[in-house]
């Protein structure tokens, strides 16, 4: 006999909503479906630097993100890397122009490890011995500002193209270059950056409360302020009463002596 076919119900998929790092201000990325929260863990998300920051001159700087954690529908990434689109690479290589490419592999402040790809571009051909001066001064560059800086900090000064304006203003002292790009970049380590965006998460949460905190602190003063301004106020009202009841009682004595001695004269008309 044939055997029969046991139908297994397949689990509804949901759609996870997936934010950017706190570096980003956690904002939405994508969506992507899933039966199981665990099935997002390790997925890559790519976006444009331009959707996050609506800035159309960013639009050739696209990030990549890597989700490590769900929480309800919200999927938290942390960044893992970003390169430059390939249509911009080729315009910037063109015929007749030397390049000076490098990969260095730099710590930052609170030790990530991040691998960086920079490329210097000359208008004209240059010769070798240019090239090894540019390419160390680039290495110099990369691990001097990695160096002095945190993960995030050091990302945004990438990103912003800081890192590049900088290689630039020193190579060019050896030979007159047209630009410096970082043309990608990528998280070497990448457990250290979880626990990092971990670390940010909790102190954002530290800030709100210490923020809560402050405003309670600052509130109570001014409540303690107007106890103080209130029992100041009793005590004068207290003391006007008392003033008044002092002049009420030497009133009421002058009005019995007076009647005193008005009887006194009576009697002694009544005598006579």
């Amino acid at each position: 006999m044939p055997r029969e076919r046991i139908k297994r119900k397949r689990k509804e998929k949901e759609w996870y909503t997936v934010l950017a790092p706190q570096m980003f201000g956690k904002a939405k990325i994508a969506e992507t479906p899933a039966d199981d929260p665990e099935k997002l863990m390790g997925r890559n998300v790519e976006v444009s630097l331009q959707e996050l920051t609506n800035d159309f001159a960013k639009s050739h700087i696209k990030l990549k993100f890597k989700i490590v954690n769900t929480k309800g529908l919200e999927a938290n990434t942390v960044f893992v890397g970003h390169s430059l689109t390939t249509d911009y690479v080729k315009r910037m290589s063109r015929k007749h122009r030397s390049k000076v490419d490098g990969v260095f592999d730099v710590k930052t402040k609170d030790g990530v490890l991040v691998r960086l790809k920079p490329s210097a571009l000359a208008g004209k051909r240059i010769q070798t011995s240019q090239k090894r001066a540019i390419r160390a001064i680039l290495k110099e560059t990369m691990e001097k500002e990695a160096k002095g800086r945190t993960f995030e900090q050091f990302i945004k000064f990438m990103l912003d193209g800081d890192l590049g304006k900088e290689a630039y203003r020193l190579s060019k002292k050896i030979y007159p270059i047209k630009r410096v790009e970082v043309y990608k970049s990528e998280i070497r380590d990448i457990p250290k950056v979880e626990a990092i965006a971990d670390i940010v998460e909790e102190e954002a949460e530290q800030t709100e409360e210490e923020s809560a905190e402050e405003e309670m602190a600052e509130e109570a003063p001014q409540t303690e302020e107007q106890e103080q301004e209130a029992d100041a106020e009793t005590e004068e009202q207290e003391e006007v009463s008392e003033e008044v009841g002092t002049v009420e009682e030497s009133g009421g004595e002058e009005e019995e002596a007076e009647e005193q001695e008005a009887e006194e004269k009576e009697k002694q008309s009544e005598e006579n």
